[in-house]
């Protein structure tokens, strides 16, 4: 892997590394106005505070409403937020016309990305593994004909597992996918795969070592995502030389698949020895220092501040292309 180790010194836009670098004035946005702003604004916190360490100017803005807008002179926006509005592409759009240069997918990939029934259809077509889906648009009380149990129903445009409905018997089918509709007017149902849990990131083109999840009870849902202790993690996930570049590789094809650009994370599960399944692709996955992406940085040997400095570089860097 040629990305940088902790050992070498952050690289500015310019080529020039952390010390000869000139700061930056830059804006961090978080919250916003979706079911994930609490997560948000801990991931922008923990950005601004990392920007803040490496020398920069920083901004905290909260898009909660449409009426914010941005000091002069930014040189860029790092994008901290999670959900419907940042992930969607809908602020993507708004910086494309203000042409100002932002971190993470433009707007069409996000766009693509956050729909997790187009990056399934999308998948299909570029032969990436992915589990058997169904949309759902309106309340049913059966499964369709040629499906059985478990399912899992996921609301088709939200993040971080929000509205997740794990469906074991038949007779709690319909009141499982009322609760998922309640968060999006189309729900995907998937088989249910039994697996290991993994997660592939991507940073400026390169895959990130690989990492396990192991929810210490149950699946890694809303709750064990954000619940301290309840979930173990392992990076880089044990698994043989062989395995591992097969996933990286069909993760940057994954990921390339739904337009994706500059850094991402992609979640899969692994059944038995070797078959796939990919699950989704989180375009602005979490930044705190524990989150997942992260510790896959870490584990290549990227501190959490030269990460930061990273997404900022490689958006610089495209901009001026």
């Amino acid at each position: 892997m040629s990305l940088q180790t902790k050992n070498q010194p952050i690289a500015s836009a310019t080529g020039e590394t952390d010390a000869e670098a000139t700061a930056l004035r830059l804006v961090v946005m978080l919250g916003g106005p979706s079911a994930e702003r609490e997560v948000s604004l801990k991931t922008g916190h923990s950005v601004a505070t990392a920007l803040r360490a490496c020398g920069h100017e920083i901004f905290e803005i909260d898009p909660r409403t449409d009426d914010w807008s941005l000091p002069e002179r930014i040189d860029a926006v790092f994008l901290a937020l999670h959900g419907s509005y940042g992930e969607d592409g809908t602020i993507q759009r708004r910086l494309d016309e203000l042409g100002v240069a932002y971190t993470g997918c433009g707007a069409a990939a996000s766009d693509v990305a956050f729909d997790k029934a187009r990056t399934k259809e999308v998948w299909a077509d570029r032969g990436i593994p992915t589990p058997r889906g169904h949309i759902f648009s309106a309340s049913a009380d059966t499964l369709p004909q040629g499906w059985s149990l478990p399912v899992i129903l996921k609301p088709v445009r939200q993040g971080s597992s929000v509205g997740l409905q794990i469906v074991e018997s038949e007779n709690v089918f319909g009141a499982a996918l009322d609760q998922a509709l309640k968060f999006d007017n189309a729900v995907l149902m998937e088989e249910m795969i039994r697996g290991r849990e993994l997660t592939a990131g991507i940073l400026d083109g390169e895959a990130l070592p690989l990492l396990e999840v192991r929810p210490r009870q149950g699946t890694y849902d809303y709750q064990n995502k954000y619940t301290e202790g309840a979930t173990e993690y392992f990076c880089p996930a044990d698994l043989n030389e062989e395995l591992t570049r097969r996933i990286q590789d069909l993760a940057l094809q994954a990921f390339a698949a739904v337009g994706g650009r500059d850094y991402g994370r992609l979640d899969l599960l692994l059944r038995g020895e070797s078959e796939l399944f990919f699950l989704e692709v989180n375009t602005l996955p979490g930044m705190t220092a524990t989150s997942l992406l992260p510790k896959a940085a870490k584990a290549a040997g990227i501190g959490y501040e030269q990460l930061c400095q990273m997404m900022i570089d490689v958006a610089l860097r495209r901009a001026k292309t």
